[in-house]
């Protein structure tokens, strides 16, 4: 395949204003993408991203927005349709609020409807909405954000873990039904990564240690925004035209591990 993966085509990115999102909208433009909507619960760090989407060449609109409620998915896709003239290519839902571990017999209704509404909510609403688009405009590419996770208990994080399991799950059905409409869906599953809310979970000391090994993933480091950006990128490609349904494990061979055979 020659040119730009991406020529001409037009995104919506939540989550947009730092780590994956704003690795995967710079991946974008840098391959030809045109339009990007970067959506994020701080506008400010939107406008930065859109900063530097411009200054690659491409245009772009930052929208403050929570996704966590209906209506303001629904807010936000009417905003980005009328921007894009109604032809969205690809929507890459991956925002995700942040909290800390809490033991199961302790979890806050809270904590488990804030994953619940951000994560799994939002994505039912902005994919039924962005399908309905791509139905009309002749096909497209619906990514999300999933995890490791969606594989296998994370101790502590029980809504997370079931939002993102029920993403993995939302993504098959919607691939199998939408398929005869030109339109793929698929997921990307980061391992741990070096990222904002990785600081924000671990601190910066102890995550300058993890970035010089971290022997818990088989490949020994963590993956950087890049890596999960750059599988976003093939996904939404025609590099990726038969591949639909699939939730890709971007972990450096954590998932592939079972145990090893105790020494003594």
């Amino acid at each position: 395949m020659t040119g730009p993966r991406l020529a001409g085509r037009t995104a919506l990115i939540t989550g947009g204003g730092s780590g994956f999102g704003r690795a995967t909208a710079r991946r974008f433009v840098e391959e030809g993408a045109t339009k990007i909507v970067l959506a994020d619960i701080r506008l400010e760090s939107a406008e930065a991203v859109k900063a530097e989407i411009e200054a690659l060449g491409a245009e772009a609109l930052a929208l403050q927005c929570d996704v966590g409620t209906k209506e303001n998915c629904d807010k936000l896709m009417d905003d980005t349709l009328a921007w894009l003239d109604d032809k969205l290519d690809i929507l890459v839902s991956n925002a995700a609020p942040f909290h800390g571990p809490q033991p199961f017999l302790e979890f806050t209704d809270d904590f488990w409807f804030s994953d619940i509404n951000v994560q799994l909510n939002a994505a039912f609403f902005l994919g039924r909405r962005a399908a309905r688009a791509m139905v009309a405009s002749g096909g497209g590419s619906i990514l999300y954000t999933t995890s490791i996770n969606a594989e296998g208990a994370g101790a502590q994080f029980a809504s997370y873990v079931a939002a993102k399991s029920g993403i993995a799950g939302l993504i098959k059905v919607m691939a199998v039904e939408l398929a005869e409409h030109n339109i793929r869906v698929n997921g990307v599953g980061p391992g741990p990564a070096d990222t904002p809310r990785s600081v924000q979970l671990v601190g910066e000391e102890t995550m300058d240690e993890f970035r010089k090994k971290f022997p818990i993933v088989p490949m020994n480091r963590l993956a950087a925004a890049d890596d999960i950006a750059n599988a976003f990128l093939f996904l939404a490609s025609d590099e990726a035209s038969y591949i639909t349904g699939q939730n890709l494990m971007v972990c450096g061979g954590v998932t592939a591990y079972v145990y090893n055979v105790p020494k003594e």
